[in-house]
């Protein structure tokens, strides 16, 4: 620690600045960061969560992101993508209509999620994930907004046995690559042991270039990607071990992924990976969560990586809906603070990262009834989706007593 010494004369003004270090000291902020006039982190259990529903009407919306200029774009699973802003409401057309190229034949199957390009104010580029006609495969696509017909399909992976776990999220990172889960290829118990084989794109998340094209393919695979030279491997890798990543999502400060990752029937788990932790093994199907669930698929000398948070099924919880990270400035003193949910129990769970190391836990409400995702409009605050409901609320954070 820098220590200053100060003569008489200084004294008064010396102990002032000592006296705003230590106001603006790093420790009181949320997440271990500090800026100039940000309010210090409030623990988590002075935080709950209020809902207020702005938009009704959906049918079985799924996804969500927020555009450059305030709209915020909702996924419907049967393929069409509506706009909401919060000056006009929902907009009654669709601004995009995919329906007639995806596979909906299954609770599971359907348009699974969209993002933005980093240029689309300039582009009008969506990215998008959905299950594909004929077979239910796995695909990420680009399309113009308005413009299906134009749709390019970059990817795809088979999974036409089973019609559930099919991950679906699509998110730009701070480093320009596109992120896109994949679930471990439906029914129970990892049938085809994916979540552990690097030889195939099923429970995954894949990391990818699309500025770029190398050969006959519409992307490149960036030459940090873990497993490029590994022979076996698929290059795209970039995480692996997971069972259907339903929802995960990049904090926009660290560029850190948090994933919600649903479990079988005994633990939902939520795992946060650094950017330095590309090919990290979350662990499935060796694990769920923490416990171990297959034995055989276990490893000697194999790391894996634990989850920051996980809950049991018992109280009505059933499966994670993985959050985002808030960052916005309605409630500052909230500010670094992960919030998930349980699509059945409704529950709202708060993470946070210590400023020395663990994470700080708390349930901080409820969310209305089957939240399916959750994410932010272009300032960071935070709305929600409710599925069978066919409705989107705005959230808020309020502080209360202990």
């Amino acid at each position: 620690m820098l220590r200053r010494r100060c003569r008489p004369a200084t004294l008064l003004a010396c102990l002032l600045v000592l006296s705003l270090s230590a106001f603006l000291s790093p420790s009181l902020a949320v997440g271990g960061t500090a800026a100039a006039g940000t309010p210090p982190a409030v623990p988590l259990t002075e935080l709950t969560v209020v809902s207020e529903q702005v938009a009704s009407g959906l049918r079985r919306p799924i996804a969500i992101t927020g555009l450059p200029d305030g709209r915020m774009l909702i996924a419907e699973k049967d393929g069409t993508v509506r706009s909401y802003h919060p000056d006009t409401g929902l907009a009654a057309e669709p601004v995009l209509d995919l329906s007639d190229r995806i596979d909906t034949s299954d609770n599971e199957r359907g348009l699974l999620g969209i993002t933005p390009a980093p240029n689309f104010a300039r582009t009008g580029i969506l990215y998008v994930a959905y299950t594909s006609l004929p077979a239910g495969a796995l695909t990420l696509a680009r399309v113009p907004i308005g413009a299906a017909d134009r749709t390019q399909v970059l990817l795809t992976q088979e999974h036409a046995e089973y019609g559930n776990h099919n991950g679906g999220q699509v998110a730009f990172g701070r480093d320009g690559y596109l992120y896109w889960s994949t679930g471990d290829g439906g029914h129970a118990n990892d049938p085809y042991k994916s979540g552990q084989d690097l030889g195939t794109l099923l429970g995954k998340i894949v990391r990818i270039d699309v500025n770029r094209t190398c050969g006959t393919k519409l992307y490149c695979v960036p030459s940090g990607n873990p497993f490029v030279r590994v022979p076996g491997a698929r290059p795209e890798i970039w995480l692996y071990g997971l069972r259907n990543p339903w929802r995960f999502s990049i904090d926009p400060v660290d560029g850190s992924l948090w994933i919600g990752d649903v479990g079988q029937g005994l633990v939902e788990e939520i795992n946060h990976i650094r950017p330095s932790q590309g090919g990290a093994n979350l662990g499935w199907s060796c694990r769920e969560g923490t416990p171990v669930f297959d034995p055989q698929q276990c490893r000697p000398g194999v790391k894996y990586t634990d989850p920051v948070f996980e809950y049991d099924h018992y109280n009505d919880n059933c499966s994670v809906t993985g959050g985002v990270v808030y960052r916005g400035s309605r409630t500052p003193e909230a500010r670094g603070t992960y919030v998930a949910s349980d699509y059945c129990s409704t529950r709202v769970f708060a993470v946070r990262p210590k400023a020395g190391g663990g994470y700080d836990t708390a349930t901080i409400g409820n969310f209305p009834t089957q939240p399916s995702a959750i994410d932010t409009d272009v300032h960071g605050e935070l709305y929600v989706l409710s599925d069978l409901p066919g409705a989107m609320s705005r959230v808020r954070f309020e502080r209360v007593q202990p």
